[in-house]
């Protein structure tokens, strides 16, 4: 799978997007501007820590990335779409755009993609969710039609049952 990030502005949001590909086998895509150094101690804090393991590609526009992806199969997501994230097919070299925080994936690049435009549910009383979290809701459903390929699905109790038996040798 592959998360985009179009002219992403908070680094809070990047470098915990980071975390979770990271943690999901992803691979991270910025398109720029970026609206911060990659280097800024709020990437470190949210993710950066993990930073190293990422496999994170950076592009100057929207333009090199079509480029350098031609024929990919990119899901937009944006609060103008028509069809709802858990409605659509995700194959495992999919990749998700998301836009800037304070605006969204421009229009002009919308309307070339129509068809795979998705969005998020939500009360019209609201804008939009927050970045990361969109990431993460969509990421997580696109992984779990696909199998959670690749990822460990159970977890042991080991520290737990450890400190039991330790309690119980007093």
């Amino acid at each position: 799978m592959h998360i985009v990030l179009h002219q992403p502005e908070i680094p809070g949001n990047t470098g915990n997007i980071g975390r979770t590909c990271v943690a999901t086998g992803t691979s991270l895509h910025l398109i720029e501007p970026l609206g911060f150094r990659l280097d800024e101690k709020s990437i470190r804090r949210a993710g950066m820590d993990y930073w190293f393991h990422l496999d994170v590609h950076r592009y100057m526009n929207f333009s090199e990335f079509g480029e350098r992806h031609p024929g990919a199969k990119i899901w937009m997501a944006t609060t103008k779409a028509k069809h709802v994230y858990t409605d659509v097919v995700y194959g495992p070299d999919d990749f998700i755009m998301f836009g800037k925080e304070s605006a969204g994936i421009p229009e002009e690049i919308l309307v070339d993609h129509e068809e795979t435009c998705i969005r998020i549910p939500m009360l019209d009383s609201i804008r939009s969710l927050n970045l990361s979290n969109s990431v993460a809701i969509v990421l997580y459903e696109a992984l779990r039609q696909n199998g959670f390929a690749g990822m460990q699905r159970e977890g042991e109790l080991h520290r737990l049952k450890w400190t039991q038996q330790e309690e119980e040798r007093g």
